[in-house]
């Protein structure tokens, strides 16, 4: 009989949580195949069995485990069952448990934290349809809604009238309330500043509509708008050095690298992995870091090394539809670039109104060690770097710098 611990998934980490079991207690599991997802304080990982055989849960959906601890056992004496055959590839998470659920007897639930409540793939659905959790009869453990709940689930066809309304409780999960703790701590110990601007994007579309399809074709990765603000702040950074510091105690660190850290929308909600030494990056090493960086995050593929150690962020809120934000600093970092959506607005060019594709920018930073000269200064520095991106981002060779 094999035991599981629960591995480190990184240093300083004492626990996780079981966010969601992907297997059902006495199934037979293959080696390397993914059986569980577990939350860390930075992320969420998935779990693989260590070798083939029938699993047996030691541990329930929402519990806290200590690193090291036994969640699991696997009986590698067991048979395979009949109809089955080894495989060398992780079976899919789409793929549904073995036993006939269709004609089994529903189990009989116990009152939990889990009990009607959708795992993370459930919930994505359920919001997809519009379906409240509280509608849906959970067959996973202790009452707990799966995906392949959520999937067969229909919409109620009854009259607004006859609508019941109810309500829904679901346990944070683990990287969620570190992130509120994060969030918290950084509006509590910093003096956080915002500052604004305004960028006219028009040379940026420009560039992109003469050179996007050679550079796609070229190089296999898009041509978009993180590689010119990444490379304006990597300038910007250069002439204010104050900006890629931080605070050690009663001492200014100062970086003489810049890993950019960028905010991106995962699974589990925020992630913000990192891209290292982001001054030594073309426009083709930067699009091709943040599309890797993407595809890991909404794949939950992501891990704590690769979201550890940015020097500053870059939060786009644009891409939701964002006018203008006040980002929140990522400790303990001393600043964070908000980029927001494009729209067309009169401006005034030369004694003359015209109408151009604008974008709202906010710097958040910390004023303990960031004065307002250098906020405003890094800031504008960034704008004049996106309005004449061929001269000051390119050197004056276009084909050059995207290497075409």
């Amino acid at each position: 009989m094999l035991e599981m611990k629960v591995p480190s998934p990184g240093e300083s980490i004492t626990e996780v949580e079981i966010a969601q079991w992907l297997v059902q207690d006495g199934d037979y599991v293959e080696k390397d195949q993914a059986i569980a997802e577990v939350d860390s304080d930075k992320a969420t990982l998935e779990l693989p069995a260590e070798a083939s055989g029938v699993i047996t849960l030691k541990a329930e959906e929402g519990d806290a485990v200590a690193v090291g601890a036994v969640v699991c056992l696997i009986d590698t004496t067991a048979a395979r069952p009949e109809g089955t055959s080894a495989t060398t590839d992780s079976p899919s998470k789409e793929k549904q448990p073995a036993k006939d659920t269709a004609i089994q007897t529903p189990p009989t639930t116990k009152e939990s934290y889990a009990t009607g409540t959708p795992s993370p793939a459930a919930k994505k659905i359920l919001d997809e349809k519009s379906i409240t959790s509280t509608s849906v009869s959970g067959t996973g453990r202790d009452g707990r809604i799966t995906k392949h709940d959520a999937l067969n689930a229909v919409p109620s066809m009854g009259s607004v009238g006859s609508k019941i309304r109810g309500e829904s409780r679901t346990k944070l999960s683990m990287l969620r309330r570190k992130v509120a703790e994060r969030l918290v701590e950084a509006k509590n110990t910093t003096a956080m500043l915002t500052t604004f601007n305004e960028v006219d994007m028009g040379p940026i579309f420009a560039l992109r509509k003469e050179y996007k399809e050679t550079f796609k074709a070229k190089h296999g990765v898009g041509l978009g708008f993180m590689s010119f603000f990444t490379l304006a702040v990597v300038r910007a950074l250069e002439l204010y050095p104050s900006v890629n510091s931080m605070i050690d105690g009663k001492e200014m660190l100062t970086y003489d690298y810049k890993d950019i850290s960028i905010a991106v929308s995962g699974p589990k909600g925020l992630m913000v992995p990192v891209i290292r030494n982001a001054e030594n990056l073309t426009f083709r090493g930067v699009e091709a870091e943040v599309k890797r960086l993407a595809i890991r995050a909404r794949d939950g593929q992501i891990t704590v090394d690769e979201m550890t150690g940015g020097t500053f962020t870059i939060s786009n809120g644009g891409v939701f539809g964002s006018m203008l934000s006040t980002p929140i600093i990522n400790p303990p970092q001393s600043g964070i670039l908000g980029m927001h959506n494009i729209v067309e607005r009169p401006v005034v060019k030369e004694g003359a109104v015209v109408i151009a594709p604008i974008m709202y920018v906010a710097l958040s930073y910390d004023h303990r060690i960031i004065d307002g000269k250098e906020s405003v200064g890094f800031l504008v520095a960034v704008k004049e770097a996106l309005e004449n991106p061929t001269e000051l981002l390119m050197h004056s060779d276009v084909e050059k710098a995207l290497e075409l």
